[in-house]
């Protein structure tokens, strides 16, 4: 009973800290916003191009799921891709709720129709991150290639609205330094206990099995294959993304190569543990889109206003997906689940 009541308390902190993170980002997106610029823009997009990014967000989903289906075989599971492709959709329902939970949630779900070992799935989840990091690696390589004089722009503007406001940063600074020393020595005077605390013993484990996973893609029967959806994956995130940039007239022109760093930013605005994304992935696509205008000569506080409209296209219908596709696996995991007890 205690063991139940404790789980409960974590999960509901988990959601009151997650949906702090997504207030204060997205205080942080919309403080100072004129809301009638972005009810402006939406009303001119093209809603069709956004339809079609739909449709590669929904492709991603299936090439994750005939991947991860790979990755059972050097264990002797022969997994259903539809199976797969449900219990994936449930994960980031999942996801929506409590944040990272949806690993968990989808091995669970791929037990209930396939009897794999949740230990086992959630080993290949494991090993999909690591590909996937690696992945987002090779997209951010390519943003520095193709938009490093974005960045440069960027970072000379921040520069100069830091010098600006200099003494208030100054003061942060010193604060954030301080704070770090504290936590430095705090960590050696009780390094011994930190060393035998669940927590640190759960990061170090977590560490461990990427490592093991790393190691296990080697043993993969069709590598090829695993390439090739992987890259599927990635392609249809790619699209899924820049896309959208069609639907507006102010981001219509968008080359290819800003679509790299266009989907580099909101990838690092979905990491943050925020509720859907919501906050970090406006304030990142805000500050994202600022760098491109800023690198045309245009206006950045213009740019941060059109990136903010794309983000309020971009992320609902990232959303919508998920609640979508995560509701009509429940009971397309219910039949599963009941066909295979019948079996």
């Amino acid at each position: 009973m205690e063991k139940k009541s404790n789980k409960t308390l974590k999960s509901f902190l988990t959601i009151v800290i997650s949906l702090a993170f997504a207030g204060f980002f997205l205080w942080l997106a919309l403080r100072g916003l004129d809301f009638k610029v972005i009810q402006k823009s939406l009303a001119k997009a093209n809603y069709w191009w956004v339809l079609l990014a739909a449709c590669f967000g929904i492709a991603a989903y299936w090439f994750r799921a005939v991947r991860w289906n790979l990755l059972f075989e050097p264990m002797g599971y022969s997994i259903s891709n539809s199976n797969s492709f449900w219990t994936i959709s449930f994960g980031y329902l999942m996801n929506l709720t409590i944040p990272r939970s949806g690993e968990v949630a989808r091995a669970t779900a791929l037990y209930g129709v396939e009897k794999v070992p949740v230990d086992k799935s959630i080993g290949t989840i494991i090993l999909e991150r690591v590909v996937d990091l690696v992945c987002m690696m090779a997209f951010l390589g390519l943003t520095l290639i193709f938009k490093f004089n974005t960045i440069v722009s960027f970072w000379k503007y921040i520069e100069a609205e830091f010098l600006k406001k200099v003494d208030n940063a100054l003061s942060y600074l010193y604060i954030f330094l301080a704070f770090s020393v504290v936590l430095l020595i705090v960590f050696f005077i009780f390094k011994n206990k930190i060393k035998n605390n669940i927590v640190y013993r759960k990061v170090i484990g977590i560490l461990m099995g990427v490592s093991e996973g790393l190691k296990s893609i080697f043993k993969l029967k069709q590598k090829g294959k695993f390439v090739l959806y992987t890259i599927g994956i990635w392609i249809s995130y790619y699209f899924a993304a820049y896309l959208v940039c069609f639907a507006l007239p102010d981001t219509s022109g968008f080359t290819f190569d800003d679509g790299f760093l266009i989907l580099v930013v909101g990838t690092f605005g979905m990491i943050i543990p925020a509720s859907g994304g919501i906050g970090a992935f406006n304030l990142a696509m805000k500050y994202g889109f600022m760098a491109l205008f800023i690198s045309m000569g245009k206006n950045g506080e213009m740019g941060g206003e059109i990136g903010l409209t794309y983000s309020f296209i971009s992320l609902p219908l990232q959303i919508c997906i998920m609640l979508v596709m995560g509701l009509i696996s429940i009971p397309m995991l219910a039949k599963a689940r009941n066909n295979t007890i019948e079996d």
